[in-house]
């Protein structure tokens, strides 16, 4: 029950997140404490995973981010703001296709089959090939999100992107979790059953961001 809280909690706090960046993003896009504001979490919560994970070139990264924003916010922002942000959402989206990704190459394993192998005592042939599947299928997603933004950006007005960004772009993430959890097991009813819980702190655990 208690973990069941933590996520209700985290789930809300990202809602509540995406609801503000989206106001912010159309309200005062240009205000250069609202560029720290969008990018200032979004660059600590990458550098605390990073420095969980031992990861320095990413925490130097990371580092090297924070400083960017405190210049951008001393010099009273940036003329391009807007794209700004639809980099930061396509980088974003790019590395996470190149993280799940690149584990689809002859010899390595393939990310998603890693985060079922923590979680599953019975790992058959059938659920590797499923998972590597999988992966492919979040590859296709972050590229197809990558897409998406630029053809907003470039045919829609401002404030259609920034809902595509900060609200529909996690839901879309979000159900397609939730909805591949659970079409697994009406296709694949001989899978061992795991819970959304169990495969959410195995991502945590072994995430690629």
């Amino acid at each position: 029950m208690a973990g069941g809280w933590h996520i209700a909690v985290a789930v809300l706090a990202l809602a509540a997140y995406a609801l503000l960046s989206h106001l912010l993003m159309v309200h005062a896009a240009h205000a250069p404490w609202a560029v720290a504001v969008l990018f200032g979490p979004l660059v600590v919560a990458v550098g605390l995973g990073a420095w969980q994970r031992r990861q320095m070139a990413l925490m130097a990264a990371c580092a090297a981010g924070v400083a960017l924003l405190v210049l951008i916010v001393a010099r009273g922002g940036v003329a391009d703001i807007q794209r700004l942000y639809v980099l930061q959402h396509g980088g974003l989206h790019l590395a996470l296709a190149w993280a799940f990704g690149s584990t689809l190459r002859a010899g390595s394993t393939p990310l998603i089959t890693t985060l079922a192998q923590s979680v599953h005592s019975r790992f058959t042939p059938e659920l590797r090939d499923y998972t590597r599947w999988l992966t492919g299928l979040w590859v296709a997603y972050f590229l197809g999100m990558v897409v998406l933004s630029l053809l907003l950006y470039a045919l829609t007005p401002w404030a259609w992107w920034s809902l595509f960004c900060n609200l529909l772009s996690p839901l879309a993430a979000g159900l397609l979790f939730v909805g591949e959890h659970g079409v697994r097991y009406w296709r694949h009813p001989e899978f061992e059953r795991v819970s959304l819980r169990s495969a959410l702190q195995a991502y945590r655990r072994q995430g690629p961001l």
